[in-house]
């Protein structure tokens, strides 16, 4: 369990590390995928594609 709390935190601050622009771009459903879903539209990928890491 405090394993998931530990992906909520990491998410919650790379969400808060957005420039305010690319937040406000977000819709609220955008917003709670982020922080809290194991998948994400392709809608949001194209939004925080210049801040996707890709390995």
């Amino acid at each position: 369990m405090s394993q998931k709390k530990k992906v909520e935190k990491e998410r919650k601050m790379s969400f808060d590390s957005l420039p305010p622009s690319v937040k406000e771009s977000l819709t609220p459903e955008e917003k709670e995928l982020f922080l809290h879903s194991d998948e994400w539209p392709e809608s949001l990928f194209e939004k925080l594609e210049e801040f996707i890491v890709k390995e």
